[in-house]
């Protein structure tokens, strides 16, 4: 039996829509060809968009760690060189908090 969506699922962009280098958003951390297809995809794909976003995420996390410990001049991921990385999948936080 096919479980049944209740709810459609949201883009993972965040509004900042600016391309590293290397073409991944700065804001989602999507690839130039998932961030145009978006809304052709079904929801086995998006989700994997997403899992592949927190993957991403999770390698430029491991690399600045690496290189505080190391204090290495080696690149980050995906282009991603100087940029203040937000935690794309943490709740946001409201005005108020």
């Amino acid at each position: 039996m096919e479980q049944i969506e209740l709810f459609q699922i949201e883009s993972p962009c965040r509004g900042i829509c600016e391309s590293s280098s290397k073409g991944y958003c700065k804001g989602c951390l999507r690839s130039r060809e998932e961030r145009f297809h978006w809304h052709e995809m079904n929801d086995a794909q998006k989700r994997q968009v997403i899992q592949l976003c927190r993957s991403r995420w999770q390698r430029i996390l491991k690399a600045k760690q690496e290189r505080l410990q190391a204090e290495s001049n080696k690149g980050l991921p995906y282009g991603m060189e100087g940029e203040d990385v937000q935690d794309l999948f943490a709740t946001p936080m409201s005005e108020n908090d």
